[in-house]
């Protein structure tokens, strides 16, 4: 079982819980390390190595038939190797909301996968993507990259799930991660986030009534 950092913030009563919510933004290798069942395997094999090779990682990156998520740890790899990357792809987006009781957490990723974690912990996870779920999800990243065009990427290591009245959007982009957040009723009335905004709405309530939501 992977095992959380003490001296952090988390948004949910139970670590299970929070540790799904950090695998959602692929940046800590080490969560996904922890008790995996085949890590002598591709691509877990390369991803896993004290100092994977270059080649190896873009392997990973240019597979057709690697997951979204499994990209972005490649990714995110070459930039702990101090890689340089140079092309702009939008691979994840992610959409937080601080409501009263508690953290609306909402992923959506390149190949139509997606999770949903409720404030209350319960959630859904979204692995095989129906034609309409492929169509929102399409909006959304069009909706997203318009955004992405228009703002730089974070230089600073990721930020605690935001404030109650807050809303962050986060874009997992080849070339590092871009967000911008502000109280929930600002963003959602802002002509550059509103239109994201409510392709991640749609997306939250076609997987609600689609997948029952699992405890």
């Amino acid at each position: 079982m992977s095992k959380l950092p003490i001296d952090a913030a988390y948004p949910y009563h139970e670590d299970a819980t929070n540790i799904i919510y950090e695998l959602l933004f692929c940046d800590k290798i080490e969560l996904y390390k922890t008790g995996h069942s085949a890590p002598d395997t591709y691509p877990w094999d390369i991803l896993f190595a004290p100092k994977p090779d270059i080649s190896d990682l873009k392997k990973i990156i240019l597979d057709d038939k690697a997951e979204t998520r499994v990209k972005i740890l490649a990714y995110n790899v070459l930039h702990m190797r101090g890689q340089p990357v140079d092309e702009k792809e939008l691979l994840g987006v992610i959409v937080e909301v601080g409501l009263d009781d508690g953290l609306d957490t909402l992923a959506s990723y390149k190949d139509g996968t997606g999770r949903y974690i409720n404030y209350t912990g319960k959630m859904i996870i979204s692995d095989a993507p129906d034609e309409v779920l492929k169509d929102i999800t399409a909006q959304l990243f069009r909706d997203s990259m318009s955004i992405v065009q228009r703002i730089g990427p974070w230089d600073g290591a990721r930020k605690p799930h935001p404030v109650k009245g807050n809303v962050r959007i986060s874009f997992l982009v080849s070339d590092g991660l871009y967000f911008g957040e502000g109280p929930i009723n600002v963003l959602f009335n802002d002509a550059m986030a509103a239109p994201a905004l409510s392709s991640a709405t749609a997306l939250m309530n076609y997987m609600t009534n689609r997948i029952l939501i699992q405890g």
